[in-house]
């Protein structure tokens, strides 16, 4: 009984690997932009991965894949003063 405690136990540890975290695959509310458009890249901050750049859905914004010591997350684009880089959203005027 305890070697079948074990054997469950690692079952559901090595599964769990197989799992892909949201902020890993940039979840639905990103989509992929493929090439950065030369503007945002001269613009963009030194220091940041522009290889996966997507456009986050929800405010128009550019987001980057950030590869850290424990995780892998999308985190903000950002110009060199600190701030944000968005996309120029299209206004439809209200009927």
């Amino acid at each position: 009984m305890k070697k079948l405690g074990i054997l469950l136990g690692a079952t559901v540890v090595s599964l769990s690997a197989c799992v892909s975290p949201e902020g890993a695959t940039g979840g639905s509310d990103t989509r992929s932009m493929g090439t950065v458009p030369e503007n945002v890249r001269a613009i963009a901050a030194p220091g940041q991965d522009l290889s996966d750049v997507r456009l986050n859905n929800a405010d128009g914004c550019f987001v980057y894949r950030y590869q850290g010591p424990v995780e892998t997350t999308y985190l903000p684009l950002r110009n060199r003063k600190g701030q944000p880089i968005c996309a120029k959203r299209d206004e439809a005027p209200a009927a």
